[in-house]
């Protein structure tokens, strides 16, 4: 079963007056995931754009973008955009389930991205996403993988600006909203909200209805979650030991925003192994992301798998931004995704700073304790290495345009520093 979780501390749960955010991409492992900037483009009139399986209509303008996304797909599992948002999204499976769900429509992940690139604030990105849900639909195989064509499932959103978060959970084209002004919210591939609805589609208790799946008549106040999961899974957090990723999520943000959530505590939380958050195994964390939005954002990403081995690079959407390629997968001419019919082979989609983490990982499993202690003592470096970029950047962004010059390329700047300590392990 695949896994995400995504996160968002809002004051006055955090240590200042921002937002972060974060989110582990969980997914199967050998899939590739990459990270990419599009600046905002202004589009000719009548347009259309092609999502990883259909069109739809392109808008006048799109704004400029930050993205983690499998390299195979057109989507994203979370990005940022120049604006401020931020958006991550979870499988979930619920009772509108079914075969068609493997018919192509729009994948949850491009659904993503068409909020981020459509929606100035987090409410604006809302809209774009269950407006395009209701008229087009989701659905469509979402993994790459010989024989993953039967692997579909419906979504939920946590989607942050620097004000206010958005939690949209769907199921097939119903969808409920749930608005939070402050304090903290996770979801972890389930239905979470309950009875506070904020928004909804106007088809939500009629379908429910209709599948049997609520009788109006009996008094009881309409659970989202209750209602449409396939299967319900407590959301509140008990007395004892968490028995899921969403609870203990809930647990370890909790504990975080006592003092106040950080960049460095989202991050401690992302790198939770006993919880499951960061996950190993044929399904894994693929890519990590933290954010901390304000008036300016700056939007940290790994570009590699399992963050406990992993080191977060920052992005800040400056002017004249110079990112690089080194996060960026190759492209194919008869690419098996896109040809059809879909996902009859595979094709090496590893851009060059995973394949550097991948020397790093077969180090640290090598069998000469002290070659393995190189790994080790490599990931130690680089985590210092962390700490002080994020004081670094931090002091940078407040200074403003006296600094933009910095950042144009830190991105990549940093890729390259990464990739110079895994080139240690190249074989001689």
């Amino acid at each position: 079963m695949s896994g995400c979780d995504t996160f968002v501390s809002l004051p006055p749960a955090t240590g200042g007056n921002f937002v972060v955010f974060g989110k582990n991409a969980d997914r199967p492992d050998d899939e590739v995931q990459e990270v990419i900037f599009i600046s905002s483009i202004i589009n000719p009139a009548g347009g259309k754009v092609k999502c990883t399986y259909i069109e739809v209509e392109q808008v006048e303008k799109t704004y400029a973008v930050v993205l983690s996304k499998p390299a195979w797909i057109w989507g994203a599992e979370m990005g940022a955009n120049e604006k401020g948002v931020a958006i991550g999204n979870e499988a979930v499976w619920t009772h509108m389930g079914g075969k068609e769900d493997l018919q192509e429509k729009l994948l949850g992940m491009d659904l993503l991205r068409l909020g981020l690139e459509r929606g100035g604030t987090a409410r604006e990105a809302l809209e774009v996403i269950t407006n395009l849900l209701e008229r087009y639909g989701q659905g469509g195989p979402c993994s790459e993988q010989l024989g993953g064509s039967s692997f579909a499932y419906h979504n939920s959103f946590l989607i942050a600006d620097p004000k206010e978060a958005w939690v949209l959970e769907t199921a097939g084209n119903v969808w409920a909203a749930e608005l939070i002004k402050e304090g903290i919210r996770n979801i972890s591939n389930q239905l979470t909200i309950r009875k506070n609805i904020t928004l909804n589609s106007t088809n939500m208790k009629e379908i429910a209805i209709e599948k049997n799946l609520w009788n109006k008549d009996d008094g009881e106040e309409f659970d989202f979650a209750k209602v449409f999961s396939f299967q319900f899974e407590e959301t509140e957090l008990g007395d004892g030991q968490p028995n899921s990723r969403q609870l203990w999520g809930t647990k370890l943000l909790k504990e975080a925003s006592v003092d106040g959530v950080t960049v460095s505590k989202m991050m401690d939380i992302l790198r939770h192994k006993e919880s499951g958050i960061c996950m190993e195994g044929c399904f894994r964390s693929a890519g990590s992301q933290v954010s901390v939005l304000s008036e300016n954002s700056i939007h940290f990403f790994t570009a590699t798998p399992i963050p406990t081995e992993s080191f977060f690079k920052p992005f800040v959407f400056v002017d004249n931004i110079k990112f690089g390629n080194l996060t960026i997968s190759p492209t194919y001419k008869d690419d098996p995704a896109k040809v059809k019919p879909r996902f009859r082979k595979r094709v090496d989609r590893r851009h060059e700073l995973w394949k550097g983490h991948d020397k790093l990982m077969e180090q640290l499993s090598c069998s000469d304790e002290e070659e393995a202690e190189k790994g080790r003592k490599c990931i130690e470096n680089l985590r210092e290495l962390e700490k002080n970029c994020i004081s670094d950047i931090i002091e940078a962004v407040e200074h403003g345009e006296e600094a933009s010059a910095k950042l144009v390329n830190i991105f990549d700047h940093m890729v390259q520093l990464e990739l110079n300590f895994y080139s240690q392990f190249d074989a001689e």
